[in-house]
């Protein structure tokens, strides 16, 4: 009977250590951020759809002369709702419009302000101007052809001509 109850208590505490790790993946950063995003961008969503729906479609329609939310194709008893199709195409383009500018460029901006700009690296390698191989820059002769080479304070001063 204590085996059982030793059994018990080991896969008690297994489970608790297991939930204590889902506990720390849930509540990293990322994922608390990703939740929020997600809520704040269904909300946004409905938002500029109702935006679209109730306010650019009329104006929309204003300089068509027609109702455009209610623009519809009959085909054999069937309606193709292109007005409505219209409006979830220009819902997305408001969206993606405002994500970029409000979102990507602002961040792209931080992103190029904080990170260090570092200078070019120098060449370590160099063209041999016989062969056009790849040789170090210090190499006075060259490990393909065999050629002479002119120190590398020259080579870089002399342009090479095929």
């Amino acid at each position: 009977m204590n085996t059982m109850r030793d059994f018990g208590e080991q896969g008690l505490h297994s489970g608790v250590a297991a939930l204590g790790g889902f506990r720390k993946f849930i509540l990293r950063g990322n994922v608390v951020d990703l939740a929020v995003g997600i809520v704040i961008g269904a909300a946004f969503n409905s938002v500029v759809q109702e935006f679209v729906k109730d306010l650019i479609t009329p104006l929309i329609g204003i300089f068509g002369g027609f109702d455009f939310s209610t623009w519809r194709i009959p085909v054999n008893h069937s309606y193709f709702a292109i007005g409505s199709f219209l409006n979830a195409v220009i819902s997305f383009l408001i969206i993606a419009a405002v994500v970029y500018f409000f979102v990507v460029l602002p961040v792209n901006a931080l992103h190029d302000r904080f990170t260090p700009h570092t200078e070019p690296a120098k060449p370590t390698t160099r063209e041999c101007p016989f062969c056009l191989s790849t040789v170090p820059l210090k190499a006075t002769r060259c490990a393909y052809c065999t050629a002479q080479l002119p120190p590398a304070d020259e080579a870089r001063a002399q342009p090479t001509s095929a």
